[in-house]
């Protein structure tokens, strides 16, 4: 894997955001204060602090579909993201784009959902069958 990445972002609750990171999406807590807590997001460091949210707009155009930006995510081994895409799905995750696969059968295949955290961060998880395509043209 490549160098891991820090992110942080604000939510407005963090027992809320426990429950989500940890409980939804399967993330490993690690160190954590009163007003702000770790998870390893897949490999990577996110934090989360108390404070209001970015804002986020449907700017991102992607083939036909109109998707919120900012946003952060991960790609996954196909295997990995379908198994978090069934996860995600028996939680009851309210997507804004549903696991689906994109460009199908060009060098950039990939399968994608989008969803929100429950403050609204936007996040976007890649599934490749074929990690070394994730930057093919």
């Amino acid at each position: 894997m490549a160098t891991p990445f820090h992110l942080a972002i604000n939510v407005t609750d963090l027992g809320t955001a426990r429950g989500f990171y940890g409980g939804v999406l399967g993330c490993t807590e690690g160190r954590s204060t009163e007003t702000w807590v770790d998870f390893d997001f897949f490999g990577h460091q996110l934090s989360l602090h108390l404070g209001q949210p970015f804002a986020t707009a449907a700017t991102g155009k992607v083939g036909d579909h109109k998707v919120p930006m900012p946003h952060f995510g991960v790609v996954l081994a196909l295997p990995d993201w379908r198994k978090l895409a069934r996860r995600l799905e028996e939680a009851g995750t309210a997507f804004i784009l549903a696991p689906s696969v994109r460009f199908a059968g060009q060098p950039g295949e990939q399968w994608t959902m989008f969803f929100t955290d429950p403050d609204g961060n936007p996040i976007e998880i890649k599934g490749f069958a074929d990690m070394d395509r994730v930057f093919a043209s």
